[in-house]
């Protein structure tokens, strides 16, 4: 059997392009991966504190995984930039647009694809077209990514740098000092709380209540991929392109190693000092939080680089560069299956609380078999996405 999987990943990684940088390949498919495992448990009753996103301020390793996949979006970006400035800067926008169209397009797909076939009141134009949420991950990935080929286009290391502290300057002198006041008249300024935020503010009086996901939040409705987090979500997938740079220049893999390690640790602890008067927090997306997760996927790198790169341990990363090829297919993929799981019925119930209920809870209990559901999805998803791994075919927006 081990003999059967060591072959297994030798073929994976047989086929592997040499020119790639393998290390940022397997990140790639261990975020995804870990973004797959979280969304996707038997029971969301039942889900261990480390998969759960913090509750408000603070953090938890799931609330690493999104902005470690912006700030992987902006690596690959800087990456591939040469390659975009030969065709020109127009049509290197004109790309960028389509692709971003194209990324919102499919994360409002997966937004409207959804039928409760178990009540027979069900409206869909009602409860679905017409509250359906304007923004969410594939929709901020569209938004992060537009912006930051221009960014990447037209300004270099100091301008990029610049970029990152004026995009998270613009975003706190926002949330500080612009007042904003609620139906009755009541004025707020500088908060920082569930709903009353200038960023709720504002996703609640452009967006409206009925299209964003914390639709019942009060004072304001907002989304925690929102308007005026965009901001600094576009600072993190620039640091993404720093990165990149560090990586592109002329010195040796260890000093690359250093280097990336050096920063991440130094980010990680001036964004955890900065918790104390600017709270780290994942939804508002603030500039501590961003200082930290960089960091943190700045270590994360190093550590695939220092595993991949000089060790030469191999073997481990395999499935994840299987994930990490077609990630977004992948992530539509999980979409849809988890979606379809929730409105095929099984008696009174869906199919997937039929599987949890029936299967995974009486031989797991109850948070192991939430978890044993997890990875039973993610092995489910793996068998594709190797068969699409095998074939050649990469989904490409």
């Amino acid at each position: 059997m081990f003999a059967a999987i060591k072959r297994h990943c030798q073929a994976i990684l047989s086929q592997t392009p040499t020119n790639r940088l393998l290390a940022l390949d397997v990140l790639r498919g261990l975020t995804i991966t870990a973004m797959i495992l979280v969304n996707n448990p038997g029971s969301w009753s039942y889900v261990y504190g480390p998969l759960r996103h913090a509750e408000w301020h603070g953090w938890t390793l799931t609330d690493l995984i999104f902005p470690f996949f912006i700030v992987i979006v902006g690596i690959s970006l800087q990456l591939s930039l040469q390659r975009q400035q030969l065709v020109g800067k127009a049509a290197a926008i004109k790309q960028a647009l389509l692709r971003s169209a194209k990324l919102y397009l499919l994360g409002l797909f997966l937004v409207l694809f959804y039928y409760n076939f178990r009540d027979v009141n069900y409206s869909y134009i009602e409860q679905k077209l017409t509250v359906v949420r304007a923004l969410g991950v594939l929709q901020r990935i569209a938004l992060v990514y537009f912006c930051t080929v221009l960014i990447a286009l037209y300004c270099a290391t100091r301008g990029r740098i610049a970029a990152i502290f004026g995009l998270c300057a613009v975003y706190l002198g926002a949330m500080y000092w612009l007042p904003y006041q609620d139906a009755q008249g009541q004025q707020f300024v500088g908060l920082f709380e569930f709903g009353n935020s200038f960023a709720a503010w504002l996703d609640n009086a452009v967006l409206g209540a009925n299209h964003v996901y914390y639709a019942k939040a009060t004072p304001f409705a907002f989304d925690p991929e929102g308007l005026w987090s965009t901001l600094p979500a576009i600072a993190s997938c620039i640091s993404g392109l720093l990165i990149a740079q560090w990586l592109q220049a002329d010195r040796s893999v260890v000093q690359k190693l250093r280097g990336l390690l050096l920063f991440g640790i130094i980010a990680v602890w001036l964004a955890e000092l900065w918790h104390f008067t600017l709270p780290i927090n994942k939804a508002l997306w603030t500039p501590s939080f961003v200082l930290l997760s960089s960091g943190y996927c700045a270590i994360a790198l190093a550590a695939c680089l220092y595993l991949c790169d000089v060790k030469k341990y191999r073997l481990w990363a395999a499935p994840f560069i299987v994930f990490g090829a077609n990630a977004i297919l992948f992530y539509m993929f999980s979409g849809i299956v988890a979606r379809l799981l929730g409105m095929i019925s099984v008696g009174s119930v869906s199919l997937q609380s039929w599987l949890f209920n029936t299967i995974y809870q009486p031989m797991l209990g109850d948070f192991n078999g939430s978890l044993g559901f997890a990875l039973s999805f993610l092995a489910l998803s793996y068998l594709v996405m190797y068969g699409c791994y095998k074939r050649g075919y990469i989904f490409k927006v």
